[in-house]
């Protein structure tokens, strides 16, 4: 019989006790486990007989230790195979009992985020006062964002550090994130003739420093309608039906005379809710040079636009100090909406 050094032999049993013990833990029927049975313990062909042919192999001195160890692995696979007979006896896997008539634990459902929802909210009242939704690209070309707004090159509102402007090629027109959804009614003015309700929300960007009322990435809502006979008189009625619906109750507006260079005459708009005046943006008549350059007739049609910001109303309806924790992804703080 050829000579076997004793760590080959150790080696040996080592790699049939970690191979009977997979086998036979994954024996999952009778058949299977009488399989992994006649493979390690068969009297004839049974891996452990031929570990047990090797001993003869050993020196001998090392028989005594070869000997022992073969004992120990012998008793291992045989405790092996007693325990998957008791598993398989028992039915299977051990499971611990379950009591179904206890409730079980339910899975956490999310929920919209306060500012969708506002969105929503804001569409649906909307809707019903006959202004269609419309949306648009977020990142927009000058003429969009400024000039057909009436904001010239040399306006104060195309600074590089009131916008963000994004890196293109050179000899082509720079284009940026855009600062107002205003840009969305230009497109559809430009492809649709009066008369005209939309309302656009979406994201829009300015390099603000974040605190409690201000934040880079923002969201708005603006309103236009274009219509002949409009007047100041439909753009107030509107605000104020959509301030009752929104806020609930009786709320009043008040415009107060400002500047845009998109409406002419403009006016802040400031809504009276629980005792007290609130800005909630800005609005006016749209200024006859914004009609005439997506090809309207100003001496025919006139028309009104507003802008209001989402999380501003959003937290005068919730009661919101800080429109930054709108985004600190506190789950504490979402969940109350």
């Amino acid at each position: 019989m050829a000579t076997v050094s004793l760590d080959a032999f150790l080696a040996e049993i080592d790699r049939l006790r970690i191979d009977a013990t997979a086998a036979l833990s994954a024996a999952v029927d009778a058949p299977a486990l009488e399989a992994a049975r006649v493979e390690f313990l068969g009297a004839k062909s049974g891996r452990l007989k031929s570990i047990q042919k090797l001993l003869g192999g050993l020196a001998a001195d090392d028989r005594p230790a070869g000997g022992r160890h073969f004992n120990e692995l012998k008793q291992a696979v045989s405790d092996a195979l007693e325990g998957a007979q008791q598993r398989l006896a028992d039915g299977g896997e051990s499971i611990e009992p379950i009591d179904v008539t206890l409730p079980g634990d339910p899975p956490r459902l999310g929920h919209l985020h306060p500012i969708t929802q506002t969105i929503r909210r804001v569409q649906e009242i909307m809707s019903r006062l006959g202004f269609e939704s419309v949306d648009g690209p977020e990142v927009e070309d000058q003429w969009h964002n400024f000039e057909a707004l009436a904001i010239g090159a040399e306006h104060p509102a195309r600074d590089p550090l009131d916008n963000f402007y994004l890196a293109v090629a050179q000899g082509t027109d720079p284009l940026l994130l855009r600062s107002q959804t205003s840009t969305v009614q230009i497109r559809v003015m430009e492809r649709r003739k009066p008369p005209l309700r939309i309302v656009s929300l979406g994201r829009v960007y300015r390099p603000d420093t974040a605190d409690a009322t201000h934040y880079p990435m923002f969201h708005q809502v603006e309103g236009l309608l274009v219509e002949p006979g409009t007047t100041m008189a439909h753009l107030k009625s509107v605000l104020r039906m959509f301030a009752s619906s929104f806020l609930g109750g009786d709320v009043h507006v008040r415009f107060r005379p400002s500047f845009f260079p998109f409406t002419e005459p403009s006016v802040e708009v400031d809504m009276e809710w629980g005792g007290r005046w609130i800005e909630m943006g800005g609005a006016g008549m749209v200024d006859p040079a914004v009609l005439e350059a997506v090809g309207y007739d100003p001496d025919s049609v006139s028309g009104f636009a507003f802008g209001l910001g989402v999380e501003r109303i959003a937290a005068r309806r919730y009661g919101v100090a800080d429109i930054r924790d709108f985004y600190r992804n506190d789950v504490r703080f979402l969940s109350q909406f």
